[in-house]
């Protein structure tokens, strides 16, 4: 398998993007084609005694910048670092791609040189967070679209099914909608026009679920639009480093504390483990007729891996494959229900 990355893309980039690629290479089996500068890559390749074994090195021309327009990514700057990536996946060259940048430009790219998957209106970002029992939920929306439509939602709830079950291996997914309340009459005209598709979707459809309740394990897949996704997301990443630092405090403010902090050493490394972006390191857009992976911008080699690990589980289990069959299930049942 090939995965092509955006060599200059993230704020560690390209000594990360490079011993990243390595440690893929390694533990995961995989060729990896990385996009940039070729001398200068080659030049931190050898500084950093990153082997050559299973990297090959792809010419482009400059980055894209959170300041530029992510329509460059298309056009005028197709030629740097993420667009050449964009276009070798395009090409068949790899089976999946990752970068690191610009956020807006991974959406444009990915929904305009890859295409959707037909059928689909809107791709969406998918981020993977902890939760009770040391398990993982899915967002969709977190943040690519600020302004949904229900249809949109709809078809958020399908993939992100079919993404949970293909890649994390849970069977018939729970799928909530978030809003204010779990009564009917709770939420805006969205979330009601939302619930009643998804109750007709041939999905494991829960109903409304509080954001409360969603870290404690209530859902698999998480509903909503981009812009409160986006707003949910961040806060629950606050939160997290809130608990990690108030732990940090309360183990080490005296004697007693550290030898208490010794004895729960392994259980606080599996806490931090848990709420770590690096041990997932990358999240879908899921929409794409080809895979795409938002890795997050401040990636080291291991949050990196990460994305690697999860681009190769996403190809492997054939996600797009079953997201495609889905949507176009959903399309077919329409047009006989409207007869």
């Amino acid at each position: 398998m090939k995965i092509v990355i955006d060599g200059f893309g993230g704020d560690n980039a390209p000594d990360e993007v490079l011993k990243g690629a390595a440690l893929a290479v390694d533990k995961l089996g995989i060729e990896v084609l990385i996009t940039g500068e070729v001398d200068t890559l080659k030049s931190r390749m050898q500084a950093l005694g990153v082997p050559e074994k299973g990297i090959t090195l792809v010419p482009a021309e400059g980055v894209i910048t959170t300041e530029d327009n992510p329509l460059s990514v298309v056009k005028q700057k197709n030629n740097t670092s993420m667009g050449v990536a964009f276009n070798l996946l395009s090409e068949g060259k790899a089976q999946a791609a990752i970068s690191a940048g610009s956020t807006a430009a991974i959406v444009v790219g990915g929904t305009t040189i890859e295409k959707r998957i037909k059928g689909v209106k809107k791709a969406a970002l998918v981020p993977l967070m902890p939760c009770s029992g040391g398990k993982r939920y899915c967002v969709l929306d977190g943040g690519a679209n600020l302004y949904c439509t229900a249809e949109m939602l709809q078809q958020f709830a399908i993939m992100g099914s079919c993404f949970m079950e293909a890649t994390m291996g849970i069977k018939n997914p729970r799928v909530g909608l978030l809003n204010i309340g779990t009564e009917d009459e709770k939420g805006r005209e969205l979330e009601h026009e939302t619930k009643a598709l998804l109750e007709k979707t041939p999905i494991n459809f829960v109903g409304y679920v509080e954001a409360r309740e969603v870290p404690l394990g209530a859902v698999d897949v998480l509903i909503t639009d981009g812009f409160t996704g986006n707003v949910f997301l961040k806060t629950c990443e606050g939160m997290g480093a809130l608990m990690k630092d108030a732990l940090k405090g309360m183990f080490f403010a005296n004697l007693k504390t550290k030898i208490g902090a010794l004895c729960v050493k392994k259980q606080l490394g599996e806490f931090s483990a848990q709420m770590d972006y690096k041990t997932i390191g990358g999240s879908p857009l899921l929409g794409t007729a080809k895979p795409v992976f938002k890795a997050h911008g401040s990636s080291d080699a291991v949050a990196f891996l990460g994305a690697f690990r999860q681009a190769k589980l996403f190809v492997e289990n054939n996600a797009i494959e079953k997201m495609t069959e889905a949507i176009s299930k959903l399309k077919t049942e329409e047009v006989t229900e409207n007869g």
